[in-house]
């Protein structure tokens, strides 16, 4: 890795609160541990976490990942029954009446653009692939639609292999703990990498993500109500007093989250509940 990349790793973002200042001569030793132990806070904090994309096959973890560009996870899950159901194969894509497809897609936005990715990927993969996903990302992010996000979470979640996915909760989560300094996706994602165990990655992505859509908002992260507020870098950018911080708690376990930060879970009003996640 080049030398200016890992260096900027390890300074704290330039936005961190003046409570950061305690992580200034952090070492890169010292990050790793803090960075370890917040990974298996995080797992004990969101045991749920998991891919929300539905599916069934590679092939439609790639589809699905493809569709959910510029949308939500629940939009392309009300989407895809009726897509999966009419394509079931790359030939299927590749022989695909765009004008048919573009009409179950158009819910998902861009959905001229995303047809025509799809419709491309069937024709690849039958030409070069035989029909299948191959398993290696210099192959999958040569295909048509997959970047290197979405082939992180194609390896990941249809093949096993360890993945980190940096999308925008991630980023913005990463920066805020302190584990790196970095807007680049694919430089977030090489220094992640040297800060946790690789057979935690795929899972790392998903628990980040989970938090981030729950508990560390971009506006407004209830710190207060945070299990990992005494390794934070950047705690106090959100209120850190218990009654705000457990307002701002979201989706179905909020309560849940509330009592594993030390929080009166009663503190969660129901509204916080049933409130919708962060997209």
């Amino acid at each position: 890795m080049n030398d200016d990349v890992a260096r900027s790793a390890y300074s704290l973002p330039v936005t961190a609160p003046v409570s950061a200042s305690r992580y200034a001569g952090e070492t890169l030793l010292g990050r790793k541990r803090r960075a370890r132990k917040m990974a298996r806070v995080l797992a004990e904090t969101h045991p749920d976490a998991h891919c929300e994309l539905d599916f069934t096959t590679p092939l439609e973890l790639a589809v699905a990942t493809i569709l959910s560009a510029q949308t939500t996870d629940v939009r392309v899950n009300q989407v895809t029954p009726a897509l999966f159901k009419l394509y079931r194969s790359a030939a299927d894509y590749a022989g695909a009446d765009r004008a048919a497809m573009e009409t179950l897609l158009r819910p998902t936005g861009f959905f001229r653009a995303k047809t025509d990715s799809l419709i491309k990927l069937g024709q690849m993969l039958v030409e070069k692939y035989d029909g299948e996903l191959p398993r290696k990302l210099d192959q999958l992010v040569a295909l048509p639609g997959i970047g290197r996000k979405t082939a992180n979470v194609i390896l990941g979640n249809a093949f096993g292999v360890p993945g980190i996915t940096v999308d925008t909760h991630f980023r913005r989560l990463t920066n805020r703990f302190g584990w790196v300094a970095e807007d680049d996706p694919v430089k977030i994602e090489f220094l992640v990498a040297e800060l946790i165990e690789k057979r935690d990655w795929t899972m790392l992505s998903h628990r980040v993500i989970f938090h981030g859509r729950r508990v560390c908002h971009a506006r407004k992260p209830a710190c207060g109500a945070c299990t990992l507020a005494s390794v934070c870098p950047s705690y106090g950018t959100g209120p850190t007093e218990a009654a705000a911080a457990a307002k701002l708690l979201k989706g179905p376990r909020a309560r849940d989250l509330a009592e594993a930060a030390g929080v009166d879970p009663d503190l969660v009003p129901a509204a916080a509940v049933l409130a919708p996640e962060e997209p």
